[in-house]
């Protein structure tokens, strides 16, 4: 989706987004390309399901058996 779609949907002003949208492609979390004028972004899968799963395995105060059912789900198959 387009920065300014994203801005117009969340009702955000388009530079806070672009921001808040670099910030989510330096972690990793997004994907920008540029098409024309426009720079489209998406989500990151690969970076999104490393961060839930860091955060799952460090959740329930150190018992991350209570997620391993969740955690099993979101690990690769190969």
């Amino acid at each position: 989706m387009a920065a300014g779609e994203i801005a117009r949907q969340l009702d955000v002003p388009q530079n806070t987004m672009s921001a808040h949208l670099a910030i989510l492609a330096r972690a990793r979390l997004v994907r920008s390309e540029r098409h024309s004028r426009s720079i489209i972004y998406r989500a990151d899968l690969n970076g999104l399901q490393a961060l839930t799963l860091f955060l799952l395995k460090d959740c329930c105060a150190g018992n991350a058996e209570l997620c391993a059912p969740l955690i099993a789900e979101l690990s690769p198959c190969c």
